[in-house]
């Protein structure tokens, strides 16, 4: 286990909603990768502690895409808070990626790092500035490339060690179908 500058970090978080004002982080999990996708470490996903007040407050999207999974059960039962969350997160990113080189990576990136600099602005800053959000390419091949777009399949489980592995896969289809790089 050796820091490598070329390494990715893959993030995916499920929030109680959209708005970093009000809504909070409930799980993250991150997966580390080569630069050609290849698997290289996978983080402990964190279930995070949120008090029934924020649960409570959830629209009715996320009470019940959270209740299936059974993710409001795992963070009512989670005795880690943000704090700790964020310490165990960049523990692990010091073993595998030196700070501020791997862009944020995953789908819809934007969102996640609005949240990480409201609840856990170190880990945030871990990252580089850049990210490498796979929907960018999957909104231009929905309109460029419709074939290209519609040969990705997702479960859509919703947690979010399943949903980096979604986009992992979801980036390599693009790299061989949409960018073609071979």
């Amino acid at each position: 286990m050796a820091q490598d500058p070329k390494h990715l970090i893959w993030l995916d978080m499920e929030m109680t909603g959209l708005e970093p004002d009000r809504d909070r982080i409930i799980e993250i999990a991150v997966v580390i990768t080569s630069e050609q996708l290849e698997p290289v470490a996978e983080a402990p996903v964190i279930v995070v502690h949120q008090p029934d007040t924020v649960l409570d407050a959830m629209d009715d999207w996320n009470k019940n895409t959270h209740g299936k999974s059974g993710l409001i059960d795992r963070v009512r039962a989670s005795e880690v808070g943000e704090a700790q969350a964020e310490a165990r997160m960049l523990a692990f990113l010091q073993q595998w990626v030196p700070a501020r080189t791997s862009p944020m990576c995953g789908n819809s990136v934007c969102q996640d790092r609005r949240f990480l600099a409201r609840y856990m602005p170190q880990f945030e800053a871990w990252f580089h500035y850049r990210n490498l959000d796979v929907s960018t390419l999957k909104e231009l091949a929905k309109r460029w490339r419709p074939e290209v777009y519609g040969g990705v399949s997702k479960k859509g489980a919703h947690t979010a060690l399943s949903d980096i592995h979604e986009s992992i896969a979801e980036l390599r289809h693009y790299r061989d179908h949409f960018l073609r790089l071979q």
